[in-house]
C-alpha cells in the first residue's frame, strides 16, 4: 500500500524563495486523499481542498508514491490538524530552532513528515534531521507515480 504525495511548484516569489533555499524543484507538498488534498499552505494553513484548485496555481507537478502499511492512518493525521495556521517561522529562517514536531501550526512538508510519524511509520530519525523540506520527501520516494513532471494547463491534475 502506498501514499501519495503531490510536489508543485508555481511562478510566484513565495515559490522561488523555497525553492532557492532548499535546492529543490519542488516548493509545496501535499498528500493525496482521493481527489482532494490535505496541505498546509501560506495565509490558509491545513486545508482539505480539491486538486482542481492545487492545479490552478502550479505551474507543475509530480506525484510519488510512499511505500505505507497504513495509509488511512496517515491521512486521518494529517487531516485533524485542518484549520491550524500554517508555520511561518519555518519559512522565515529553516536556522531557527523551533522544533518542527509541534502541532500548533504547519507547513506542508512538516505536515506529511508529522502524519506519517503519528500513524507509526515515520519517515526520519528524530536525530537524523530538524527541519523537513519538500526536497528532503522528494529524496525519499523511489520513483515518481507520473514519468516526470507535468507542466500546467496541459494536463489536468491525476488524469491518467
Amino acid at each position: 500500500m502506498n501514499v501519495s504525495l503531490l510536489f508543485t511548484n508555481s511562478a510566484d516569489i513565495f515559490s522561488r524563495a523555497i525553492r532557492v533555499a532548499t535546492w529543490s524543484r519542488w516548493s509545496h507538498v501535499a498528500l493525496v486523499d482521493g481527489d482532494r488534498v490535505i496541505e498546509a499552505y501560506p495565509q490558509r494553513g491545513v486545508q482539505i481542498i480539491d486538486t482542481d484548485e492545487v492545479a490552478r496555481r502550479s505551474r507543475e507537478y509530480a506525484l510519488v508514491d510512499l511505500p505505507c502499511r497504513e495509509p488511512e492512518a496517515v491521512l486521518s493525521s494529517a487531516a485533524s490538524q485542518s484549520g491550524k495556521p500554517y508555520d511561518y517561522t519555518a519559512i522565515v529562517g529553516l536556522g531557527l530552532h523551533r522544533d518542527w514536531q509541534e502541532d500548533d501550526a504547519w507547513f506542508c512538508s512538516e505536515l506529511v513528515a508529522w502524519a506519517f510519524a503519528q500513524a507509526g511509520e515515520p519517515l526520519f530519525r528524530d536525530e537524523a534531521i530538524r527541519r523537513v523540506t519538500p526536497q528532503h520527501l522528494w529524496m525519499l520516494a523511489p520513483f515518481p507515480a507520473s514519468p516526470a513532471p507535468v507542466l500546467f494547463p496541459q494536463s489536468r491534475l491525476l488524469e491518467k
